[in-house]
């Protein structure tokens, strides 16, 4: 039987953003399964106007013998003359498409165009509450809404009172992250010669007893500066002596205008204290490296869909601290009452980041591998295509509290609970494996083809 066609739309899968590294797994995860072709974006695509068939590489790389992926770059994420032309040319079976709703207002205008012919399938996340209202159009234009957070399958839920969804049009998908190239590493690794040349090299040849990470981009939602100090707070209640074996590693550009200045933030608030920039863009393996040269992984961001890095750290058995906001909630494994909340909870959970009601909730735990901090305020922002959304802001003093539970830790105890995380990671529970996430795909993908019914080439309003 001849293999299903599917159109994906996001980021260039060659490139390294965040969406273009999920598009690039579940694309390679379900080649088996899907001939793909993707419409690539990225700022100014160097290589726009052309058609890159990429069918030779996969093929060399997966094993699979009629792997099949062409890819249409563009600058920016399309238009309708493009799709128009790359749907005649390729017959795709379902469309994808991947990330925020507002840069997909142009294939939304002619949803009801495509789909006479063809389903619309959204990978969609939404950092935070209020629910998003003014979405409402962008989910009901969507045949299946596949969700990367438990929060999100229930914003969706909350949001479409037109046309209410169903358990098998919106539901959840989470990022997953592939274990062949994310894993532990310790002296009985074959890679662990490498990793030690490598970690002499990563912490400047100092040794250090200590070391938190953190990988995220240079923005204003990730406080970049509340990591420094944060930093500087836990580092400020050691003795001296055991300050100096401590350091801060801040895997991001250290200057963007988009974020802050973190040298002079370090030079000003945290000149006494190790911080290290790095600055290069790692592969798959040398990223896995420094995930397993740290103790801790940090996220504190004020809004996160999902936070890859710290579930790539948990892939690499290194624990984890993050803010109780958006994705990052998944990661930590919450149970109720001894359950482990799935996203069918969400329906009276809503989100865990009030402190108030969820902090010390005696009914309410989580996983050995993860020490979540509270926001310690929600502000509602906003602009005029987003009217509002909760920014969930912790104080940098309850983060460096917990790094400070990290740090009084064992080593192996720490190291046992970062492997407890590794282990969840790569459960059914979880399903936060990139072979996990390629099949939920397969799963629903097929299901959604199998039951989308064609729009009528005509809708009559108030009829």
């Amino acid at each position: 039987m001849a293999k299903k066609k599917i159109l994906l739309l996001s980021d260039d899968l060659r490139m390294h953003s965040g969406i273009a590294t999920m598009s690039r797994t579940f694309v390679l995860g379900t080649l088996q399964h899907y001939d793909w072709v993707q419409i690539g974006g990225a700022i100014k695509h160097p290589e726009e106007g052309k058609i890159v068939d990429m069918n030779e590489s996969v093929r060399k790389d997966t094993g699979i013998k009629d792997a099949s992926l062409r890819v249409y770059p563009i600058s920016g994420y399309g238009n309708q003359e493009l799709l128009r032309n790359v749907i005649d040319r390729e017959n795709p079976d379902a469309i994808l498409h991947y990330t925020d709703p507002r840069f997909w207002e142009w294939l939304y205008q002619m949803e009801h165009e495509i789909r006479q012919h063809i389903p619309i399938f959204y990978y969609n996340i939404w950092d935070d509450l209020p629910y998003p209202m003014w979405n409402e159009p962008f989910y009901e234009s969507c045949d299946l809404i596949m969700n990367i957070s438990k929060q999100t399958v229930n914003i969706v839920d909350n949001v479409c009172k037109d046309k209410p969804r169903t358990k098998t049009d919106n539901t959840y998908i989470p990022h997953g992250i592939d274990s062949d190239n994310f894993y532990p590493v310790d002296k009985n690794h074959k890679d662990w010669g490498d990793f030690l040349s490598f970690k002499r090299n990563a912490t400047h040849n100092k040794d250090y007893d200590f070391i938190v990470f953190w990988n995220n981009r240079n923005i204003r939602r990730k406080l970049p500066g509340d990591v420094v100090m944060a930093y500087k707070t836990f580092c400020d209640m050691l003795p001296k002596e055991q300050a100096e074996k401590c350091l801060l590693i801040m895997h991001t550009a250290p200057r963007d205008e988009n974020g802050t200045d973190l040298p002079a933030v370090v030079e000003s608030v945290c000149s006494d204290y190790d911080v290290i920039f790095s600055t290069a863009k790692l592969n798959d393996r040398d990223l896995c490296f420094l995930y397993n040269v740290a103790d801790v992984t940090i996220n504190m961001a004020s809004n996160e869909g999902f936070g890859l890095g710290t579930c790539e750290s948990l892939m690499c058995g290194t624990p984890i601290s993050v803010n109780v906001t958006g994705g990052l909630q998944d990661q930590c494994g919450f149970k109720y009452k001894d359950k482990l909340l799935t996203y069918e909870d969400y329906s009276w959970v809503h989100s865990l980041h009030d402190e108030k009601k969820w902090k010390d909730n005696s009914d309410l735990t989580w996983g050995d591998w993860a020490k979540p901090v509270w926001p310690s305020n929600r502000s509602l922002q906003g602009s005029i295509p987003t009217p509002y959304i909760f920014d969930d802001r912790p104080r940098f003093e309850d983060f460096a509290d917990v790094i400070k539970q990290w740090y009084d830790m064992d080593s192996d105890k720490r190291k046992e609970c970062g492997m407890k995380g590794h282990e969840f990671v790569m459960s059914d529970d979880a399903m936060m494996s990139a072979k996990a996430m390629s099949n939920l795909f397969i799963e629903h993908m097929d299901r959604g083809i199998k039951e989308w019914k064609p729009r009528k080439r005509f809708t009559m309003i108030g009829a």
